[in-house]
């Protein structure tokens, strides 16, 4: 992993089947601002050779429960959809949409919405898994008073390989990973934004292990850190490979990292420890047991 000159991102110097930008971008109050800097960032990935680039999770407002309703658009309706969509195909890439409100009657979803290089909308992933946590004394969160989770797996297919798509807790759950490994996913990406009590012990723990525990890659890129917000994030988007190694990061400014994806590099990991050939499912099986 190289530091680039001008200092504004963390990029790997392997060849690989593409390039992949994660963009850590700065998010205000100021909805017409987010999406203006977002869409200048999505070029600049694009211009820096990236086929798939990922927004961070709730990147056209600022996350908490007292934003969500506000900051909400209908689909396929409302200027965060069409940016997304034009920033796809006018850049011809695969665009993974970070994730923003999304209302549908009286509901609220935390949803992430992925263009393809044509601008065809090709995966709506709802948050699966909502944030509902208490630590005593540092931070309580519950995405549950605000949101209604989805229920469905977001598969997006690539001509280099299945991408799955989840968001920020659906990391913590490995069953998730599991399905989408089976699945014939190479590569997930976990639009995110872990606090400063979290963020430092399980972000890159967590990103790790999915990797490691079904050799591919994993992405999670995070807003941001603004100090100033009701909701603080801790930033250091990260991309890590099926050896469980991290090969971009960056810290909690606004930055954009690349990566690039080895499908081939992949292959001779799960060759060479071929875990996922050698599971016990005839063990891992819940039996019923009689009293």
């Amino acid at each position: 992993m190289a530091l680039c000159k001008n200092k504004k991102y963390y990029t790997t110097g392997v060849m690989s089947s593409f390039k992949f930008a994660g963009v850590q971008m700065a998010v205000t109050a100021d909805k017409e601002q987010n999406l203006k800097n977002a869409r200048e960032l999505i070029s600049e990935a694009a211009k820096n050779g990236a086929k798939v680039v990922s927004l961070p999770e709730c990147f056209n407002c600022p996350y908490g429960n007292q934003y969500f309703g506000e900051y909400s658009e209908s689909m396929p309706v409302g200027p965060t959809y069409q940016m997304l969509q034009e920033a796809a195909t006018e850049n011809k890439i695969y665009l993974i949409g970070g994730s923003f409100p999304e209302r549908v009657g009286d509901k609220l979803y935390n949803t992430s919405l992925t263009f393809g290089p044509d601008g065809k909308l090709l995966g709506q992933h709802r948050k699966m898994h909502l944030f509902d946590i208490d630590v005593p004394g540092k931070i309580r969160f519950v995405e549950s008073e605000t949101l209604t989770a989805g229920s469905a797996l977001t598969i997006i297919e690539t001509e280099f390989c299945p991408i799955g798509i989840a968001i920020c807790y659906d990391m913590r759950f490995p069953e998730l990973a599991q399905l989408y490994q089976r699945k014939g996913c190479k590569f997930l990406c976990y639009p995110g934004a872990f606090n400063m009590t979290t963020g430092p012990v399980h972000w890159e723990l967590l990103q790790r292990a999915r990797a490691l525990d079904n050799q591919l890659y994993v992405a999670a890129i995070s807003p941001a850190r603004d100090t100033t917000a009701t909701y603080i994030a801790w930033g250091h988007s990260t991309v890590v490979d099926p050896w469980g190694k991290v090969i971009a990061t960056t810290e909690e400014g606004q930055a954009i990292i690349y990566a690039d994806i080895d499908l081939d590099y992949l292959g001779q990991v799960r060759d060479q420890v071929p875990v996922l050939k050698q599971k016990r499912n005839d063990v891992y099986e819940v039996k019923e047991v009689k009293q």
